[in-house]
């Protein structure tokens, strides 16, 4: 999400607004499909290019990595130069590197090729949004907007393991990455005849020491995270990068706080509702990616499912998502965001306890179920994360605040990939479900974390006046 709401608005026509939203969605949809496409074709990838778990970790986390870390600059860079040009050249680094991901003869390459796509994909999501807001003045229509926006962007994330499924069985592992370069070469040219080009009235500086500093702190924190067990936690290496995240946090901290535009608003966190928003976004994703890469390996090793057959195994999960997500924006307009709070974490947590006694043989009458559960409370969480962390913000504020939270998510979803790859990495097909019993437990966590985050909710009036005058 772009960080400033001074934002040049062009008078459009209803059908050319909505062509706008379709267009920008078309592009979120990509972003998401491509945070969780890959997963299930994990094992596929591997056979194909003579890799353990390790590397196919990778292959999954730099593009998240890339996409957290740059999230907010991206924003700020459409502001200063347009919009449309920023998105339309985000399309197009998108698309160039699935076409190396596609044909990419090693590992290495493939690695390198995903977190080019992670550049190229921060350019859409957060632009994207902003164009949307942009091309919809009225208050009304552009809360529709946003709740198509919502319920594309679930629907994308738990669509991934059935879409890649059915491609990985009918073409091989690298469909799931041409299948991005006709979407892309159509949403090019959609946009050059359909999105105006805006900027923002007052643009921000650029704050690239906080970027530099934010991506050391995400980069080294996930990459520890993912190398730690085959290292060693206490390796010399490991210790060094300990040392490293705090000095970039320190750094990060201090670098923000005293610049007059800082990349990320530092004062928001004193918020308790904006700071537990934050987490729970972080939290959220964590449940979701675990869910997704635990549930590829345990169906696809352990069990001897096709891709094809575990991805529709997830089907209730992404059916559970679209359906909920929409009802989620609903209740929050309606009655605010606690209600689905509290839906998202009972949800998740039923689900993912479901699950903590996995062995070989549990029943497919049990995971199916588990598996909706936890796509029911997906879909729940984001609208009421989103509102919690913007709602009693002045305008100023809001903007900065969602980006945040983006990137919240994007880390989180790095960190679930990092944590469960870490569970199951050295593990045989008859020990996988029996090593995967912490990361459910660490979902159903995630999911009562969504109840103190509902708790916190309600931001103070008072507070917000204070900190923000």
């Amino acid at each position: 999400m772009t960080a400033t709401t001074h934002i040049v608005q062009p008078v459009l026509s209803a059908r050319r607004r909505w062509m706008v939203l379709a267009v920008c969605c078309l592009s979120m949809f990509l972003v998401g499909l491509d945070t969780t496409i890959v997963n299930v074709g994990l094992p596929a990838i591997g056979r194909g290019l003579g890799v353990g778990t390790r590397s196919l970790e990778w292959t999954v986390d730099a593009y998240i990595l890339v996409l957290a870390g740059l999230l907010i600059s991206s924003g700020a860079l459409a502001d200063r130069f347009g919009r449309r040009r920023v998105f339309r050249l985000g399309l197009a680094v998108f698309g160039a590197a699935s076409l190396v991901c596609a044909l990419a003869p090693s590992v290495g390459i493939l690695v390198v090729a995903r977190a080019v796509q992670g550049i190229g994909a921060s350019m859409l999501s957060p632009v994207a949004l902003a164009i949307v807001m942009n091309a919809m003045p009225d208050p009304r229509e552009r809360a529709q907007a946003i709740g198509v926006w919502a319920s594309v962007f679930g629907l994308s994330m738990a669509a991934g393991p059935v879409t890649g499924g059915a491609l990985i069985q009918a073409f091989g592992w690298r469909s799931v990455f041409w299948i991005n370069v006709p979407v892309v070469a159509a949403a090019l040219v959609l946009s050059a005849v359909f999105v105006p080009e805006s900027r923002a009235l007052r643009v921000r500086r650029l704050d690239i020491p906080g970027q530099a500093l934010l991506a050391v702190v995400i980069a080294v924190s996930v990459g520890i995270l993912v190398e730690g067990p085959r290292i060693g936690w206490t390796a010399p290496a490991a210790l060094t990068a300990y040392v490293l995240v705090a000095m970039a946090t320190a750094g990060f901290v201090t670098v923000e706080s005293r610049r007059s535009e800082p990349l990320m608003d530092l004062r928001l966190f004193r918020r308790p509702a904006f700071s537990s928003a934050v987490l729970g976004a972080v939290a959220v994703f964590v449940a979701l990616n675990v869910t997704l890469l635990l549930n590829t390996y345990y169906l696809q090793h352990t069990r001897g499912f096709t891709p094809l057959a575990a991805g529709v195994a997830t089907l209730p999960m992404a059916v559970g998502a679209t359906v909920c997500a929409p009802v989620s924006g609903h209740l929050v307009g309606r009655i605010g965001p606690r209600p689905p709070l509290i839906l998202a974490g009972a949800f998740t947590t039923l689900g993912a306890l479901c699950l903590v006694r996995l062995d070989q043989r549990t029943s497919v009458s049990l995971l199916l179920p588990a598996y909706s559960l936890i796509g029911i409370g997906f879909g729940f969480a984001n609208a009421p994360i989103t509102n919690t962390a913007v709602s009693g913000l002045p305008p100023t504020r809001a903007g900065v605040a969602g980006g945040i939270t983006s990137t919240a998510r994007q880390f989180g979803s790095a960190l679930g990939i990092a944590l469960a790859g870490g569970l199951v990495a050295d593990s045989s097909p008859t020990e996988l479900a029996h090593a995967s019993r912490p990361g459910w437990i660490l979902v159903a966590s995630c999911g009562l974390f969504m109840f103190l985050v509902a708790h916190a909710s309600r931001p103070k009036k008072d507070t917000v006046r204070r900190t923000f005058p």
